[in-house]
């Protein structure tokens, strides 16, 4: 084979579809999940913070150190199994146990996690739930028996998936512990790992519902302002119809909204950005599961449709209205601009009226001016042609007063004369 060079990622990328494996689990099993988000800027976070709390856990329980710059774990933990994962905004922890508590969903099963170590997370758990996977009894009365008894009735979902795998069901409600319960009764036919792959997208529909929902409580906080700055749009629209207000006044108010408005856009681009991509995962798990009808209840596709579904159109509508204000401040501005641009025209052409008044002003001053210069000019050359003359007036005895009178109009005709071939000259 002829030598070549591999692409320097080639080999990490094509890892990385094989980097999460499912998990392996038999019935009767626990897995306890937890998912923990930094509130700020999750996306842009110190993630190295998200590795070392990992470490912290896995030498609490003596496992094995991650690689430095892992980004998800699979591993034994003690006499558990950890399964981590680090996401764009969040890192998630699953944790399996090959037994069952007597109580069904028993809050100590979260003590897997130890105190200190959930006080040092770097963030905020955004969720947590505890999984409780057994076999899947003969008599369906029995499962519908288990889960009047686990989950309010009201909320709860329950599916038959997989072409009759499992059973799953859950109220997607918070109990007093603070955890989600999340029930999955097996079919004895069914494998391992198809076990695993059904807890692993139970876990997913989890996580990113409650990251999805995390926009619709940016759109709780955008609401008011967004009412206010369509308000202030409206008023000025008003005030562009009517002549009371300054058109530039007007404009610079428009300017300012535009500004605000951008600003919303710029803060709320990332999570509705993300939110529409988490709610496409969350209805992309629900059906790979390809769920059926189990005793009636609604399944895991119509309580999203009933209960997600709306907080999710919510956001999406409160983008499109944001941009749909952007876009009515930017035309209402370039109206409002021309609407400037002309009245600025208008006292342009006024400026230049008033400026071709003051010019012809000039002239005429500029004339007068110069028909006066001429009278001076022409009165001291009269004069100068006097003196120049006086001897020549005594030879032929004529009067002074008659050669002043015979001279004064060639002197005068010349001086006017030069002065316009001078004019002429500089024009």
């Amino acid at each position: 084979m002829a030598p070549i060079k591999d692409y320097p990622q080639r080999y990490a990328l094509t890892g990385e579809l094989h980097a999460r494996p499912f998990p392996s689990l038999k019935a009767p099993s626990t897995a306890v999940f937890l998912a923990i988000k930094q509130p700020d800027d999750a996306a842009n976070r110190d993630k190295s913070a998200d590795l070392a709390h990992l470490s912290a856990l896995l030498d609490h329980y003596g496992g094995p150190r991650p690689d430095p710059s892992a980004t998800h774990y699979y591993g034994e933990m003690g006499k558990y199994w950890l399964k981590w994962e680090q996401h764009t905004e969040l890192v998630t922890y699953t944790v399996f146990r090959d037994d069952l508590s007597e109580r069904a969903f028993d809050p100590s099963e979260f003590d897997v996690f130890p105190d200190y170590w959930l006080e040092d997370a770097p963030g905020g758990r955004i969720t947590s739930a505890l999984l409780r996977l057994i076999p899947r009894p003969q008599d369906d009365a029995v499962i519908e028996a288990k889960l009047s008894d686990w989950f309010v009735p009201e909320s709860l979902a329950v599916a038959s998936v997989l072409d009759d795998a499992a059973v799953i069901a859950s109220d997607f409600r918070i109990d007093s512990a603070g955890h989600l319960r999340i029930a999955i009764f097996k079919d004895s036919k069914t494998g391992d790992r198809r076990t695993g792959r059904i807890v692993q997208r139970l876990c997913e529909i989890e996580t990113y519902k409650c990251a999805s929902m995390l926009g619709f409580s940016m759109v709780r906080w955008m609401a008011p302002q967004l009412n206010d700055l369509d308000a202030k749009l409206e008023e000025l629209m008003v005030q562009m119809r009517g002549s009371a207000a300054k058109a530039e006044d007007t404009l610079h108010a428009l300017l300012d909204i535009s500004v605000e408005l951008e600003t919303l856009a710029v803060k709320t681009a990332f999570r509705f950005g993300a939110t529409g991509a988490y709610r496409a995962i969350v209805n992309q798990r629900i059906e790979a599961l390809r769920e059926e009808r189990f005793i009636s209840r609604q399944g895991f596709a119509e309580f999203m449709m009933r209960r997600y579904e709306p907080a999710m159109r919510t956001v999406e509508s409160s983008g499109t209205r944001l941009q749909t204000l952007s876009a009515r401040a930017i035309r209402a501005s370039e109206l409002l601009r021309t609407r400037v641009d002309v009245e600025r025209s208008a006292q342009n052409q006024d400026i230049l009226a008033s400026m071709d008044k003051r010019a012809d002003l000039q002239l005429r001053l500029q004339k007068t001016v110069e028909g006066l210069s001429v009278v001076a000019i022409s009165y001291y050359a009269v004069s100068l042609a006097g003196y120049l003359l006086y001897p020549v007036a005594e030879a032929f005895a004529v009067n002074k007063g008659t050669m002043l009178a015979l001279v004064t109009l060639p002197v005068v005709g010349g001086v006017w004369a030069m002065g316009r071939s001078l004019k002429k000259h500089l024009g």
